[in-house]
């Protein structure tokens, strides 16, 4: 079990410094986006393939930074440290908010603290996924979809 633990916490490790750049800085005659509620457009066109949930309401956007010149930062996690998808879906993210009219350089940091459960999740969500009556009061930790 702690060979396990020690393995685990090695991936994790190796993982965390994740992070993906797509587009580029704003042109001096390009407009930069003053709102986010086009970002988060963006991130609910982007679904983890094996939950069919977007990533905004599933809750593994932890904070979008919107930078004046139209930069955008954003941290993120996935349900889980051995998502399968865990390559892809950051690169997804940063394509489609890249793809946004006004936003320049986009960077996605993936983090794992802290862990993703599912009191993140949106009502949307929770109904999309059929718990949206699951008590919370009876979780007691983090979930695992995998």
């Amino acid at each position: 079990m702690a060979d396990e633990q020690i393995k685990i916490d090695a991936e994790l490790k190796e993982i965390q410094d994740v992070f993906v750049e797509r587009g580029q800085s704003l042109d001096k005659k390009t407009k930069p986006l003053k709102k986010k509620d086009n970002i988060i457009d963006a991130l609910k066109l982007v679904f983890d393939p094996e939950i069919n949930v977007d990533v905004y309401n599933l809750g593994l956007i932890y904070g979008i930074d919107l930078q004046k010149n139209g930069d955008v930062n954003i941290t993120m996690t996935l349900t889980s440290p051995t998502c399968p998808m865990a390559d892809e879906i950051p690169v997804w993210v940063a394509e489609s908010v890249a793809s946004v009219a006004g936003v320049g350089k986009v960077v996605v940091h993936v983090v794992w603290q802290p862990a993703w459960d599912l009191s993140k999740m949106s009502e949307e969500a929770k109904f999309q996924l059929e718990i949206a009556d699951f008590e919370m009061s009876n979780f007691g930790g983090p979930f695992n979809l995998y």
